[in-house]
């Protein structure tokens, strides 16, 4: 494609160039662009398909030690990039120049483009395989063919720069009975073809499993949380293993490095090599490492941008991202993967006697501290090893870091939710309150 082609070096030079002669002493240039096309479905027929780019310029520079940061969307001025950026320096304190140093690798383009066709296709395809089965349910999707050009350049001689091509779906099925209604949704992201009978029989098995409306069980029970739902456990893991947290003394892991903190069931790491949210370097240039987080319950490793890094005397981990184009980078993940089990989800089905299965949920995680209290948005109710029916009106209460201790089994059913990459898992017991018939 010729949107792949790198944005332009003369204004990359220029910008540099000026920043250093307007007196900086150092400086980067961080651009970003994108191309998306969507094709939106709607009450089970195509509605729209729509093209959208963005292109951002974000220049970040340092004079007298204080740095600076301008951003740019479309259109540069160089100029006027420079002195807003020289001006911004003007209000912060000193810190130390954090720039990687004189290199130009060479990073391969990463995914494969997709015609608007194919999207249509497999939309159409999902929603008849759903509507088959179920020709009551009304269906919503969106399929999309997402390119993203990220290059970085600084005055100690750093270019680096790849492509990277990205595919996704999303569909819900809304299924009305009288005054019931149920929702169920999934998707998926990758960077070759996706897979939409896949992503349609897995709406198929939670239509099937909500056909009857069933009471919850009240009180401590075990619960399986399908990986779709899990995600919610991790971002607290995440936030617990951000150098940034340990470095405000905000994680309880802090002093933890070497001992037990989890489930010895449980290993936790990033790979830049795998998945659709692999990634070659992070937004300062650092290439991205393998690095393990927790082997088997033990804490091994914190992840770190470079300023956090030289606070906590150690390297960069290759982790360090812009939340935001006009952001400074800060300690983030780009994939987060748990090494899965070796059952299956319905094996893991048959080890309740009498206990919940989550699936999807309203609510966010419980934060740094743990601390969940969560609504059942999509949930069944299990006995003797059988799903008997959909629960209503549930709430499940706990505590993420308990919850990680307690684990009973890992499935074998990976699969990414957003950039995690997580099976599905049994807890040995949490709160649940739910509405009586």
């Amino acid at each position: 494609m010729v949107y792949k082609e790198l944005p332009n070096n003369f204004l990359v030079e220029q910008l540099l160039e000026l920043s250093i002669k307007s007196g900086a002493e150092a400086a980067e240039v961080y651009q970003s662009k994108s191309l998306s096309r969507p094709v939106f479905f709607e009450a089970n027929r195509l509605k729209q398909l729509e093209t959208s780019q963005s292109e951002g310029t974000a220049l970040r520079l340092w004079r007298n030690g204080c740095p600076g940061l301008a951003v740019a969307y479309g259109p540069v001025q160089p100029q006027a990039l420079v002195e807003r950026a020289l001006a911004l320096s003007q209000l912060n304190q000193p810190e130390a120049v954090e720039l990687n140093g004189d290199s130009k690798p060479s990073y391969p383009n990463l995914g494969e483009d997709v015609p608007i066709e194919k999207l249509v296709e497999w939309g159409k395809q999902a929603i008849a395989i759903i509507r088959d089965a179920y020709p009551d349910v009304i269906c919503t999707s969106e399929w999309e063919c997402d390119v993203e050009t990220t290059r970085l350049v600084n005055t100690k001689g750093l270019d680096c720069h790849y492509s990277d091509t990205t595919l996704s779906c999303y569909v819900e099925a809304e299924w009305v009975r009288g005054d019931d209604f149920l929702s169920v949704s999934d998707g998926q992201t990758k960077r070759g073809n996706l897979q939409p009978d896949r992503v349609a029989h897995q709406i198929l098995q939670r239509l099937a499993w909500a056909k009857e409306n069933v009471t919850s069980p009240n009180g401590r029970v075990p619960v399986l949380f399908t990986s779709k739902a899990a995600d919610m456990l991790w971002g607290t893991v995440q936030a617990a293993l951000n150098g940034k947290r340990v470095l405000e003394k905000a994680s309880p892991w802090v002093e933890r490095i070497g001992t037990p903190v989890m489930s010895p069931i449980l290993t936790l790491y990033q790979d830049p090599y795998a998945g659709p949210y692999s990634c070659p370097f992070d937004d300062e240039g650092t290439p991205t490492q393998s690095l393990v987080f927790i082997q088997d319950g033990v804490l091994q490793h914190f992840y770190c941008d470079r300023t956090t890094g030289r606070q906590l005397n150690m390297a960069s981990t290759g982790n360090g991202f812009r939340p935001g184009l006009g952001s400074y980078p800060t300690p983030g993940l780009f994939n987060f993967l748990i090494q899965p089990g070796d059952e299956s989800l319905q094996q893991l089905i048959q080890y309740l006697d009498d206990g919940l299965i989550v699936d999807q949920i309203l609510g966010s995680n419980g934060g740094i501290s743990g601390d969940f209290s969560i609504n059942v948005d999509l949930g069944y109710r299990v006995q003797n090893g059988h799903i008997i029916g959909r629960v209503k009106d549930t709430m499940v209460a706990g505590n993420v870091y308990t919850v990680l201790k307690q684990l009973v089994k890992l499935g074998d059913d990976a699969d990414w939710n957003g950039s995690c990459y997580t099976p599905s898992l049994l807890v040995e017991g949490l709160s649940s309150t739910g509405k009586q018939n």
